[in-house]
């Protein structure tokens, strides 16, 4: 039967509860597989595995459950590997790489932070920052609107606006956020987002990070900003 890999740890690492339940119909119990100083989380892994919300919550629940007791590396949903030995041969090929980043990861976890602009306050925000575009939004409302030429010309002018300050305003969030992280990592460009950030931060520093999205969020009423709950260190992990 295959092997379904959910992440690895320290040997020293708490071994998971009898009763945490891992993916599959009926669920499979989570067990260890060790090797020179590193274990995986295994279950068995089922041969109808695909991403239902039923098995994706499991993962994330092995995970969430195994982070409390120390650093693992999180593998992504869908880890399956041939047998026991497949997973064990890993372990002890890539234990160097695998005992740096358990290292690195000690005492941290991954929280993501997403914004996006309220657009009518930035609107607000771009015409009471800009006089000239104030003015000629007041001309053409003066005049019935414009003509339709005027209309295209200040529109475009106001989009430009606009972008840059979604440009500003990502630069902002993640500069104050890369200052108080341990490693950031930047996602892609997103419809909806300005920007979409995961960072590792220290246990320790937790507290100071959340108060500096609190402040973001009172001190940029422009910006709708969403916190995740602590994660596994998805984003720091090869």
């Amino acid at each position: 039967m295959s092997t379904y890999v959910y992440g690895i740890a320290h040997r020293s690492h708490p071994r998971p509860d009898e009763e945490l339940a891992g993916v599959g119909d009926p669920p499979r119990p989570v067990r260890t597989l060790a090797e020179g100083e590193l274990i995986a989380l295994v279950s068995d892994a089922p041969e109808d595995l695909r991403p239902k919300r039923r098995d994706l919550l499991a993962h994330q629940r092995v995970l969430t459950h195994a982070a409390a007791g120390g650093p693992v590396l999180p593998m992504r949903f869908g880890g399956v590997s041939p047998d026991d030995a497949a997973v064990k041969s890993v372990l002890a090929e890539r234990a160097e790489h695998f005992e740096e980043r358990l290292t690195a990861l000690h005492d941290k976890v991954e929280y993501n932070v997403k914004a996006s602009h309220n657009e009518d306050v930035v609107l607000h925000q771009v015409l009471a920052d800009n006089a000239e575009l104030r003015a000629l939004t007041e001309a053409n409302r003066a005049a019935g609107g414009g003509t339709y030429e005027q209309k295209i010309q200040l529109g475009e002018r106001i989009v430009a606006a606009v972008q840059q300050r979604e440009t500003r305003d990502a630069e902002m969030v993640h500069d104050t956020l890369m200052g108080i992280a341990a490693a950031v990592s930047r996602g892609p460009a997103s419809t909806g987002w300005l920007v979409s950030v995961s960072c590792l931060v220290a246990r320790a520093d937790t507290a100071r990070f959340l108060a500096a999205v609190d402040a973001l969020i009172k001190d940029n009423p422009q910006l709708e900003i969403r916190l995740s709950d602590p994660l596994p260190p998805y984003s720091f992990v090869e």
